[in-house]
């Protein structure tokens, strides 16, 4: 199976949401729950941001590919729709 890398920023109220996604879906599909996903601080992790590029946080990479980016005005359902996206890839 395939690593999930993601970036987030503390304080970020996107990334609280894309959190509480990932619990529900672990949640909800007990598949996800073999899923090997890890989550880098933005601030604490610079030396992965030039091999991983994006614009807004967060965001999923899978084999340095970016999968998933959120953006400014995302609602809930639609953030967790697309990490729901990832994980299927993954599986």
């Amino acid at each position: 199976m395939k690593t999930i890398m993601a970036f987030y920023l503390n304080g970020c109220p996107y990334c609280a949401n894309a959190k509480k996604a990932v619990e529900e879906l672990t949640r909800e599909n007990a598949a996800y729950q073999s899923i090997d996903l890890t989550w880098y601080e933005e601030t604490e992790h610079a030396d992965l941001l030039p091999a991983h590029p994006y614009t807004y946080v967060p965001n999923m990479f899978v084999d340095d590919e970016k999968r998933y980016e959120a953006h400014p005005g995302e609602m809930y359902d639609e953030t967790k729709a697309k990490i729901k996206a990832v994980f299927d890839s993954v599986l």
